[in-house]
Parts: structure tokens; sequence; C-alpha cells
């Protein structure tokens, strides 16, 4: 029997894979500027292994890929007619993938996100981002998803709309904040302020992801769990974000020898800036000591990340018999079959 997200939650922590977007895209399947997710139908193999890799590495959730799935992004890229088929194939591939965990089935999350349409001085747009929730999570309701995430949001407003259309199809709901380099959502609210009105209404999980690595996002986790009873998530890149340049929207490499075509280094110039396995590791502990429930890595991360992630807070992974292992290594190794010319060469090689 599958456990609910809520029962897992009450047994322990509930960890998340996220971080398809970039992954997809280092992987040549996502177009990044667009970042919309038609691999959902042009490469569903595709799809179905990067849920695979994911699951494998520690994610309770296979959560299908829709991020920017929704009627504004197919419209700016001149796709509006494949919006629902994309929707519900990208479910149905997570649905499958699911069910292949040895263990124990693997939840499936709907997803909507920030539209990028979102105005507070502009009623119409709110109706707009209304309807196209409504709409997602009403084929989510359909596809027979656990729960539906709905992420990224930089606008408090815009995160209320997403948990009352969820609500309305009766489904648990995730709802997390991504926070922008003025430290407060652009609507004036603090993340633990809005965390707080978002939990009271009834979500079942409150938290932030994306935009920010450990550094910058763990402060902001602390003072939401502070505030809220319920449960809390914390998602972050896999970056080295800091307190000048707190999000990843803006973070400069000063070791990069050649001219970029962006006046950032994001999306595509980030590879430098990425915390290691072992930094995101201790990042994992410091959450899960502090009362976080639900941890997960969000755009940027592999799935070697993840599971380093997974196995800190103490949970086996199905992959985990590939995790490091240097007792072998001809240079590094212990192992006692290994030759002296070679571990006594090691710090010169």
């Amino acid at each position: 029997m599958k456990r609910s997200l809520e029962e897992r939650l009450k047994d322990g922590t509930v960890i998340a894979g996220e971080g398809y977007l970039f992954e997809l895209e280092r992987r040549g399947y996502l177009q990044a500027g667009s970042f919309v997710p038609e691999i959902a139908l042009d490469n569903p193999e595709a799809l179905k292994q990067a849920y695979r890799d994911y699951m494998n590495a520690g994610s309770d959730v296979v959560l299908a890929f829709t991020y920017n799935a929704h009627r504004e992004k197919m419209r700016i890229i001149g796709k509006e007619d494949l919006l629902e088929p994309l929707n519900r194939n990208a479910i149905r591939l997570a649905k499958e993938v699911a069910k292949e965990h040895p263990y124990e089935e693997a939840l499936v999350a709907g997803n909507i996100s920030n539209t990028n349409i979102f105005d507070p001085q502009d009623s119409e747009s709110k109706q707009k981002v209304r309807n196209m929730f409504a709409e997602m999570a009403g084929w989510c309701k359909e596809e027979e998803v656990d729960y539906i995430n709905g992420e990224t949001f930089y606008y408090h407003e815009e995160a209320v709309i997403a948990l009352e259309e969820i609500q309305n199809q009766g489904l648990p709901a995730v709802i997390t904040l991504g926070l922008m380099g003025e430290n407060v959502l652009r609507d004036g609210y603090t993340v633990e302020e809005s965390c707080k009105i978002l939990s009271e209404k009834g979500a079942l999980v409150v938290g932030m992801n994306c935009f920010r690595g450990p550094n910058t996002m763990q402060p902001y986790l602390a003072e939401i769990r502070k505030n809220v009873d319920g449960y809390v998530a914390g998602l972050p890149i896999p970056y080295r974000t800091t307190e000048e340049n707190p999000t990843f929207f803006n973070l400069p490499d000063g070791g990069c020898s050649c001219h970029l075509p962006l006046e950032t280094t994001f999306p595509t110039a980030l590879d430098p800036l990425y915390h290691n396995r072992y930094e995101l590791a201790e990042w994992a502990k410091e959450a899960k000591d502090i009362g976080i429930n639900y941890i997960g890595l969000c755009c940027g991360a592999s799935p070697a990340m993840l599971r380093a992630v997974a196995e800190a807070v103490g949970i086996e992974t199905v992959n985990s018999k590939y995790s490091p292992n240097m007792e072998k290594h001809f240079l590094f190794g212990n192992d006692k079959t290994l030759k002296d010319h070679n571990l006594n060469y090691r710090l010169k090689a």
C-alpha cells in the first residue's frame, strides 16, 4: 500500500527531487530561454529516464514535469494547441515510472508554477492566472495525482490563487516560494508571513524553492520554521549564492575567460559556480536539524547531488550502491592489494 504524502511526512523526512529543467537542458532535450517542457511529447523516453534517475536517487515523489507548461508559455512558443496533451502526458509518464520503485511506489505530484503574467495592479491578469491554474489542476485531478506542487511563486497573492485552485480539486498542496534579490516577495510580503498565511489556509507543506543556494535560503527557512506550525519545505539550487548576490540570476563568475553571449552567467554559464555534493549534504543535515520536513534540490541539481542529500538525512536510496567509495582506487584507496608505488605517488599525481 502506497503511503500518502502526509503519512510519509508523519513518518519522517520526505525527499523531493526537482531540477529537471536544467538537467534536461544539459542532456539536450530542452531549450534554455523559453524553458518549456516539450520533452513530454517530443522525447517521452528521455523524460521517463530523468524521472527514474531522480527517483532512484532518493526522491519520494515523481514530480510531473509541467513547470512552465501553462497556457501563457505555450502561447509564447506558438504551441497552445499542445497545452493539454503535454500536461496529461507528463503526468502519465510520471505515473509509469513511480510504479517501478522497488521498495514502495513513489508518489506522483502535479505541478503548477509562476506564470510571469501576474500583476498585483491588474485584476484581469489575476483572473487569467486563476484560469490557467484551474485548468492545470483539473487535469491533475483527472489523471489522479497524489498531490499538486505549486512552486516558484514570487508574488504571495499568486501563490494563494494556486492554493485555492488546488483545493478546489480536493488535492493536497505543497506551496513553495521563490525569493528574489530584494529579500521580500514582489508584493511586499516576507516569506515567513506568506508561508504562515498559506499554511493557515490549508497548504499541507509550505516553504521555498529555487533562485537561492543553501547559503542564502537557509536563514529564511529558519524564519519560516519559527512562524509555521505545519510542514516546511526547502529546495535550494546547488549554486554558491552569496549575500551580495543572493540569487542565481545575477551571480558573477570572475574566472570566466571568454565573452558570454548573455549579460549574466544565468542560465547557461553557471557551471563553475556549483556547490559540491558534500556541501549540499551538510546543508541537508542542517535543514533537517532545524525541522525542515520536505527536503530537496531545484534547478541545476543532478541525481548524484540529490542522492547525497537523501543519504545525509539518513535515507538509503535505490542507487546508494553506487555512492562514492574510494577504497579500491589505485591512487587514493586502502585495499591491501593495491600497489605501493602508486599509493605513494598520490600527492604527485
